[in-house]
């Protein structure tokens, strides 16, 4: 077993997570969201999907980036059906 690092909580099903180097043990999900996942930068939402990224700034979507001055970031591409 292994303490999530998030809570502290000791669990017999814990997961690893591998990332930019480092080993990250979890007990959820939703553990591993709120310490690994980026903040919008306009916002404040963690940013489970994609996300949008405008420099060195993430946001959760165009519309947040747009706020905060990023003119080029456009929800979709192309004409709509």
């Amino acid at each position: 077993m292994a303490s999530c690092e998030t809570c502290g909580n000791d669990y017999d099903m814990s997961f690893e997570v591998h990332a930019q180097g480092k080993v990250h043990v979890f007990d959820s999900f939703e553990c591993a969201i709120q310490r690994m996942a980026p903040i919008c930068e306009h916002c404040g939402v963690r940013i489970v999907g994609h996300g949008v990224e405008a420099g060195q700034h993430w946001f959760c979507c165009a519309h947040c980036a747009r706020k905060e001055g990023a003119t080029a970031i456009v929800d979709r591409v192309g004409a709509r059906v």
